[in-house]
Formats: C-alpha cells, sequence, structure tokens
C-alpha cells in the first residue's frame, strides 16, 4: 500500500484535496498565527476546516523567518485526517483496529534527509538552536511562552529499551532547554520515574514534521510496552525508516522535518505553564522535567508543523478524538471479546476524554455492562462520562445519544459510579490550591457509566418509513433545496413490539384505505368500565 514518505508529500496531498489554504501575506508567529488558524474552529463549519501553510513570518520582534509553519495538517477536521491516513473518513477506525492488530517494526538506514543539517557540540548554537525555527504562541495574552505543540517525544524504557513516542507540549525556556508537560499516568513520565530510581537521565528526542502516521500514534494512548512505530507501520503498510540520532541512544524518522535530542535531567525540575489546554481552560503551573539540548538536526528548508489545541474543537480534540475512538474499538472489540461493538464516539466537547459513547448490537444483556466497565479500566484519566447505547444510535451526535438518555435507561437502574480515577487536567476534580489534586482525597476521580440500551421490545420509531423518506429526498433534491446532511434516525423502524396487524393498518393509511380499519374498530368497539381501564397516548 503506498504511502506519504514524508510531511511533503502529505501537504501534497492536503492541496490536491483542497484541504490546504496557503497565507503569503506576513504574519506574526507571535500574535497572528494561531489566532487566525483559531476562527475556523470558532466560525465554521467541521467539513470547511482546513491546514494552513504560513509561507512569510515573523515574531513580534521584527525578525523573519525562512522556514515556514503548517498548522492543523493532521486533524483540522475528520476529512483532513482521513487524507492523512490515505482512506475514506468511514475506514479510518478498521485502518487504525488492523494497524494495531498487525504492526510492523521499523527499519534502521545509515542516513536520512534528516541528516542534511546538523547542529551539535560548538556548532549547536551556530543557527541559534531553538531560535533558528518560528515557534508560535498557542493562546496570545495567555500563555507563558512559545510551545512546541506537534512536538513527538521519543524515549526508551530503562529496563527494556522498548520505545514509546507520546505528544506532549514543550515549554521554549532558553535556545537550548525545553520544559515537558508529562503527567504521572503518561509513558514519558513512567520512563522518567524508571531512570530516576536507577539514578540516571533520560535521554529523549522530539520528532517535529513527521509523516502523518507518527503524529497519529504519538497522540494515540496506546498500551504501555507498545512501540508507536510499529504501530505507525502498520497504518503505513509499510515499515518506517528510522535512522540513530547523534548524541543519544534513540531512533528518529529519517524522513521527519526537525529532530531536537537531549538529556532530561532526574535530579531536578523546574515550573512550567500556563499553556492554552484541551479542556478549553487555561493548564495553571506545575513542576516538570526539563529536555537540555545536544543537538539538532533538520532538513534543509524544513517545515515547522505545529498542532493548535486549547478550546474544544480543536485539531489537537480531532486528532484524540479519532485516536481515542479507534483505541477503544479495538480493546472493546477483540480484546474484550465483545462482538457487537458497532462504533464508538469520543465527544471533542469534552476536549475528546471525557464523554465517551459505545454503540452495540447487543446478543446478551450483560454486554453493555461488559463494555462499560472494560472502558472505564482502559485509560485511568479517560472517560468521565461514559455510555452505552444500541447500534440505531449515532454515538457522535448529541441529539441522538440524548434521545437514548432520555428514554431507553432509569438513572435507579442503569447507571452506576466507580471511583478511582485519575483527574488529568480537569478543573472540576478539585480547587487549584489542592496539593493532592491529580488525586483528589484517597479514592480519586469518579466514572459514571450509563446503560442507556433497550433493556426490552420497544414501539418503532415514530417517523416515516424509509423507502417514503428516500423518495422525499429525490424530490428535495430536484427541487434544489440545501443539502441534507441526515441525521440518526432519518427513517422509521420497528423495535419489537409491532404487531402484523399494526402494520397492516399502516399499509392501508397509505394506500387512502383507512375507512377499513376505522369499521373494523367500530365491530371492535369496548363498552363499560373496560372502556375506562384502557388508554394511554400522549394527547392533549
Amino acid at each position: 500500500m503506498p504511502y506519504y514518505k514524508d510531511l511533503r508529500e502529505h501537504v501534497q496531498a492536503l492541496e490536491a484535496s483542497g484541504k490546504l489554504v496557503r497565507i503569503k501575506r506576513e504574519i506574526n508567529k507571535d500574535l497572528e498565527l494561531h489566532p487566525l488558524v483559531r476562527w475556523q474552529f470558532r466560525g465554521l463549519t467541521e467539513e470547511q476546516r482546513k491546514a494552513f501553510l504560513f509561507e512569510n513570518v515573523r515574531d513580534v520582534k521584527g525578525r523573519s523567518y525562512d522556514t515556514p509553519v503548517l498548522v492543523a495538517s493532521h486533524a483540522a477536521s475528520r476529512q483532513v485526517y482521513a487524507i492523512g491516513m490515505m482512506c475514506k473518513p468511514e475506514e479510518i477506525m478498521d485502518r487504525w483496529a488492523n494497524a494495531e492488530l498487525h504492526p510492523i517494526e521499523p527499519v534502521i538506514v545509515e542516513k536520512g534527509p534528516i541528516c542534511e543539517e546538523i547542529h551539535k557540540g560548538s556548532k549547536l548554537l551556530e543557527h541559534g538552536c531553538l531560535e533558528e525555527f518560528p515557534i508560535p504562541i498557542s493562546t496570545p495574552g495567555m500563555d507563558n511562552a512559545p510551545y512546541l505543540t506537534a512536538a513527538n517525544w521519543v524515549t526508551k524504557d530503562p529496563e527494556t529499551g522498548i520505545r514509546n513516542v507520546g505528544n506532549y507540549r514543550a515549554m521554549v525556556k532558553s535556545p537550548t532547554r525545553l520544559g515537558i508537560c508529562a503527567l504521572s499516568t503518561q509513558h514519558f513520565r513512567e520512563h522518567w520515574d524508571r531512570c530516576r530510581a536507577r539514578g540516571m537521565a533520560l535521554e529523549a528526542a522530539i520528532v517535529l514534521g513527521a509523516s502523518p502516521n507518527v503524529g497519529y500514534v504519538a497522540t494515540a494512548k496506546l498500551p504501555y510496552g507498545v512501540d508507536e512505530y510499529a504501530v505507525a507501520g502498520g497504518i503505513a503498510g509499510a515499515p518506517l525508516e528510522l535512522v540513530k540520532c547523534q548524541t543519544v541512544n534513540i531512533e528518529v524518522p529519517a524522513y521527519a522535518e526537525i529532530v531536537i535530542e537531549g538529556i532530561v535531567p532526574t535530579d531536578y525540575q523546574e515550573r512550567e505553564a500556563p499553556f492554552g489546554e484541551y479542556t478549553g481552560y487555561m493548564g495553571m503551573e506545575s513542576i516538570n522535567p526539563v529536555l537540555n539540548i545536544s543537538c539538532i538536526m533538520h532538513r534543509k528548508s524544513p517545515i515547522f508543523n505545529a498542532f493548535i489545541s486549547q478550546f474544544p474543537p480543536s485539531e489537537s480534540s480531532k486528532l484524540r478524538q479519532v485516536a481515542k475512538e479507534a483505541v477503544f474499538y479495538k480493546f472493546l472489540k477483540h480484546d474484550c471479546n465483545i462482538p457487537g461493538i458497532v462504533d464508538v464516539g469520543v465527544h471533542e466537547s469534552g476536549g475528546a476524554n471525557q464523554y465517551v459513547v459505545i454503540a452495540m448490537r447487543k446478543s446478551h444483556p450483560s454486554q453493555a455492562w461488559q463494555a462499560l466497565n472494560g472502558a472505564t479500566a482502559l485509560m485511568p484519566s479517560a472517560g468521565k462520562i461514559l455510555i452505552a447505547v444500541d447500534d440505531d444510535i449515532d454515538p457522535r451526535d448529541p441529539d441522538s445519544v440524548n434521545w437514548a438518555l432520555s428514554f431507553r435507561m432509569q438513572p435507579h437502574r442503569d447507571t452506576k459510579m466507580t471511583q478511582g480515577k485519575v483527574m488529568g487536567l480537569d478543573p472540576s476534580s478539585a480547587p487549584l490550591t489542592d496539593p493532592d489534586r491529580r488525586y483528589p482525597g484517597v479514592t480519586g476521580s469518579s466514572s459514571l457509566m450509563i446503560d442507556a440500551t433497550r433493556k426490552w421490545a420497544y414501539p418503532p420509531t415514530s417517523l416515516p418509513k424509509k423507502e417514503v423518506m428516500e423518495r422525499a429526498r429525490r424530490i428535495w433534491e430536484d427541487e434544489g433545496l440545501p443539502k441534507l446532511t441526515p441525521k440518526v434516525p432519518w427513517y422509521g423502524y420497528p423495535l419489537g413490539h409491532w404487531t402484523e396487524e399494526n402494520e397492516e393498518e399502516a399499509r392501508l393509511a397509505m394506500t387512502g384505505e383507512h375507512y377499513i380499519t376505522g369499521e373494523k374498530l367500530a365491530k371492535k368497539r369496548i363498552t363499560g368500565e373496560a372502556g375506562k381501564r384502557t388508554g394511554g397516548g400522549g394527547g392533549t
């Protein structure tokens, strides 16, 4: 299967698909760049969103850069994400599941384009180190520095040597020093803790601007011990080509745009943030590790790649939404052995983290709780609200989910809470002044699980039959009316409580023979006390 070898081929594909905006006018990276892209997430529908390539960038002090800045290239929308995966939007979940089930190990090559320029040792600062690149401020007026946002950190477990590739923000603290936000449950922090226990520093490399499959696996929260490079190979259907770093024992993609190498000390940390976070609130100060840079490699005329995060929806929330949907789907369907899992929707309004809806076709009543319990256990900080729905519910459509919540569950019977979750960056778990706010109290944060599946036969949905709706749609389109985006459900279908007599009466009505039904009902008239005890309906 052909795949993008590098970010440049991906940019060409975006442009060919009409999903790239080139900005040629001069743009201030510290005040204008991210706010300009932000507008499409606050003022356009998802289908209208595109990647942005800024070709004429300067900073607030007037310095100009030769390096263009690419934003929202991975996940401006689900369509853009699908371009990165080289598949149709509806094929993303299966592409992800196949990559996890059939990873392809990377291969080491002697050199690649990433080695075209190398700055290390006495030449580390010859082009300014980090100052060589136009690193934008993501939330001007709120953030305390420029941050790397598409920073794919590569580290190794000191016990096993297995790599981890994770996306973590990186605060620019000096030309040769970066902060990192790595929470206690994240795999980078696990590597750091294991190195600290051994009295050794952690070696790390940051990959910027690799082929999109690397960015996808870095944001996916795959299980600990899984080499994300191998899953990236599974997405591509071919092994990822890696080269060895210059100053650390780490391997990085040979066709990346920029690689930053360095050492993360384990005997001290520094304050990091504030930074605008995916929750829609500022991520406030915390104590975190730092990277002391020992080498920078980059291609000639590199592209600086950035993700836009902060208030959802954003590129960050779309990246995490699609990846987490795929991870939950594969885990529940294949690892938990629930064959009836149909789809998983992780809602961007919850930061693509807190609100998870599982669509399923139950073959046994217990399977809804099997799925809910499995989902809450999968990730320590994901899934504050988990809902199981039937397969006729669109798990990504709030209206569809709310319909199921309103009429397919009872709170006293179909809800359950579990504790012991990690709060992550959720500001509702504890006050910002609480020293134990990452795991508040002795029981941590919590999850609410809701079984909003049908427990017995229901009457049909109150919509016209499918063939009738399809006929009406043809008329709609013939009239040149606005393009339709159908919401589930858009036609009526039976749900178990519907007799042959009901079906026949509806058929008679559609053929204009409803008087036949009226005559039949007159013959079955009920009188006296029996008539008083019947009824139901919602008449006014």
